[in-house]
């Protein structure tokens, strides 16, 4: 079991890297195509704009699993306050999962189910009822990130739980 979610939890990593490479891809270009075209061209497209919003929701949520895998979240005084090991241990790991779980928990239930308990009520099902304004596609396609992420979290920290106590991939 411990094996299998080592290996789910490092794929996970792998797909996630590609992903976020192609979404800063897709951003950049998109941004880019935008500049070139207001002010050079002096039509913007108004579709550019939603286009790199979107992908930068799904380029920082997918930035947080891999943060979370690699141990690598922002740190602001880290050359004032070097890196010590936790003076509680095992039980400081333990808190810190606790609350990963309690703020993820509700996040990926809620996504789900509605407040009602009712699945139709949930924020997924609520969202695909919506359109984005110039692509005219259900923005279920960017609210899906929120669960997904959560859920790819998780795992991290159960395959943190046996054994990986930060990245278990070679490259970060």
């Amino acid at each position: 079991m411990a094996r299998v979610l080592l290996l789910l939890s490092d794929g996970l990593h792998r797909v996630v890297r590609m992903a976020v490479i192609l979404c800063l891809s897709v951003m950049f270009l998109v941004v880019m195509f935008q500049v070139v075209s207001r002010y050079a061209l002096n039509s913007p497209p108004a579709w550019a704009e939603e286009v790199a919003r979107y992908t930068m929701i799904w380029l920082g949520l997918l930035g947080a699993t891999m943060s979370f895998k690699t141990r690598m979240d922002a740190v602001l005084m880290k050359s004032v306050f070097p890196e010590r090991p936790h003076p509680l241990g095992w039980l400081g790991e333990a808190l810190r999962a606790i609350a990963v779980v309690t703020f993820l928990g509700p996040v990926i239930y809620y996504s789900f189910i509605g407040v009602s308990g009712s699945a139709a009520r949930g924020f997924l099902v609520r969202q695909y009822l919506v359109q984005t304004d110039t692509l005219g596609i259900p923005i279920v396609w960017v609210a899906v990130s929120v669960p997904l992420c959560a859920i790819i979290i998780l795992i991290h920290l159960a395959a943190r739980a046996f054994g990986t106590p930060y990245c278990h991939l070679n490259e970060t």
